[in-house]
């Protein structure tokens, strides 16, 4: 159960990125719960191996490459699914920053 409450969180904090963030777009709801998802499966098998392997850039930028990750992450996400847009690199990384707060945000709200 905790697993679809996570989704459907995941999903709202990107539809809430999209609102803020100019350039990235979602077009409805199931488009961010696929989106979600396809976030969470890259994240579980892919993104450790991006951390890994981007372990030097990161110590030396203090975590802060982990957001360029991350935007790569929604860049792909969004070259994968109809419906969730994203338009520029810049847009990706703000989309990075302002999902990370907002997904912890709506995470406290619940718990």
């Amino acid at each position: 159960m905790s697993l679809l409450v996570a989704l459907v969180l995941n999903a709202l904090a990107l539809i809430i990125t999209a609102y803020i963030v100019p350039g990235f777009k979602v077009d409805s709801f199931l488009t961010a719960v696929f989106a979600a998802i396809i976030i969470g499966l890259i994240n579980t098998f892919i993104k450790p191996l991006l951390s890994f392997l981007t372990a030097p850039i990161n110590m030396v930028s203090l975590g802060l490459f982990t957001f360029v990750i991350n935007a790569a992450i929604l860049y792909v996400v969004g070259l994968i699914i109809p419906g969730f847009l994203v338009e520029s690199a810049l847009s990706a990384v703000l989309a990075a920053l302002v999902l990370a707060v907002v997904a912890v945000l709506l995470s406290s709200l619940v718990k």
